[in-house]
């Protein structure tokens, strides 16, 4: 196999950035290459044992990439959910994928603080489709990870945003907190552009089209029945002495979300399916053709698998090498993987995220399947379209990165389309 054009372009440029700056993100939309764009750098960077982390789903295709294109430096494919396990190999390179995983605020994940515990002298790259899909308060710690960041001169996040967010006070049930979400983009952005590179699909020559369709499905009665004495009364006992508790305003909300798709969580801990309206309602609509589903809460996967009898499978290969439908939780499947294979994508349910809403839509996208087809199924009556309208209401804070000339590869096209020159001001 060989690479594309654009993508040894890419390579070329973001390794000179890698070696001027320790760290390149490439900020590319889905399908366009993330990954052997990141392998070629490595080979360029004369990398001889680089890391690649990932999610679990992804490893696969991450280890098929860099088979296919014949590399030779060593090559070590980790789950990061698992990072405390990575062997201690003296790597000289990490790749991260999906790295805006890492943006969270005001204070970093546990997994960005690992990362940076043990790799945060390396040279790095990351790599996303989606690099701040909630707020632009999420680049500070995506760089923090490094010890190389531009932000090294600020402490902490707190510090940071003293200068760049606009802090303001909101309400959180009777607390009142710091909202720390409206960075000034324009304000930092002098310190970032010079590390990232972004490429779209219509670069790449093809664009996605998205069409989104809701279905309604009437659930029993008994669950609007217990939705009902839930709001009512704050909780609902069963036969059995378990408890549906919704005793404050988020976890009424998170119940009445579950009881929506058929499904709850007793105070006990454990989970029951009380309604397959909306698994049956899926299996009838679909039935004759080849779908991928995306569920939110795990009992959502027993609800389908009892009625889609021996036609269901969760294992990506068996997916595309049999006749079988797929269904994956939402938030470990909606990134990293191609679901091309299917028709039509369909969820059960919704989550509030809006990352995992941008992320998730475009699975079935390839260079050659450029049309998709995703339906949303709602109960009648119930919270998921509420969320659904909340979600598509929320600001899409990485859309002006493509749009925009942000990144180092839009920045040198300006300076009279010239290579040289575009790489004199990648290693400004």
């Amino acid at each position: 196999m060989e690479l594309r054009p654009y993508q040894i372009k890419l390579a070329t440029d973001g390794c000179e950035v890698l070696q001027r700056k320790n760290i390149v993100y490439y900020a590319m939309e889905v399908r366009t290459g993330k990954t052997v764009t990141s392998l070629e750098t490595a080979k360029l960077f004369g990398a001889e044992n680089v890391l690649f982390l990932t999610k679990k789903k992804a490893m696969p295709s991450i280890s098929k990439d860099y088979e296919d294109f014949g590399y030779t430096f060593h090559l070590t494919v980790w789950n990061d959910e698992s990072l405390h396990k990575v062997p201690d190999y003296d790597f000289d390179l990490v790749i991260h994928d999906e790295h805006h995983r890492f943006g969270a605020y005001p204070k970093p994940n546990v997994t960005a603080k690992l990362f940076k515990d043990k790799f945060g002298d390396l040279p790095m790259i990351f790599l996303s489709g989606t690099p701040t899909p909630e707020s632009h308060s999420q680049w500070y710690h995506q760089f923090w990870v490094s010890n190389h960041s531009p932000f090294n001169d600020f402490a902490n996040f707190y510090k940071w945003a003293n200068e760049y967010v606009d802090i303001k006070l909101k309400y959180l049930g009777y607390a009142q907190v710091k909202d720390y979400s409206d960075a000034r983009k324009k304000d930092f952005w002098h310190r970032l552009r010079y590390y990232i590179i972004t490429f779209t699909q219509v670069e790449a020559g093809f664009s996605t089209s998205v069409h989104e369709n809701v279905l309604k499905c009437p659930m029993d009665a008994i669950t609007y029945k217990i939705i009902d004495k839930l709001k009512t009364d704050l909780v609902v006992t069963n036969k059995e002495g378990q408890m549906i508790l919704g005793d404050t305003a988020v976890k009424l909300q998170q119940k009445i979300h579950q009881l929506s798709s058929g499904t709850c969580k007793f105070e006990d801990g454990t989970s029951k399916v009380i309604d397959l309206s909306k698994a049956l309602f899926i299996h009838n609509h679909f039935k004759l053709d080849k779908i991928a589903i995306f569920y939110k809460y795990k009992e959502e996967w027993n609800a389908l698998k009892t009625i889609f009898v021996n036609t269901l499978t969760d294992d990506l290969e068996e997916f595309n090498t049999s006749d079988k439908n797929i269904a994956l939780q939402i938030v470990t499947g909606s990134e990293g993987i191609s679901l091309s294979k299917a028709k039509y994508l369909v969820y059960y349910n919704i989550d509030f995220s809006s990352r995992l809403y941008w992320q998730s839509r475009d699975r079935l996208t390839t260079m050659q399947r450029t049309s998709n087809d995703v339906y949303w199924v709602f109960s009648e009556g119930g919270i998921e379209e509420k969320i659904y309208a909340s979600v598509m209401q929320k600001k899409d804070y990485t859309t002006d990165l493509f749009k925009r000339d942000y990144g180092i590869r839009k920045q040198t096209t300006k300076q009279n389309n010239s290579e040289t020159n575009g790489r004199r001001l990648a290693m400004r």
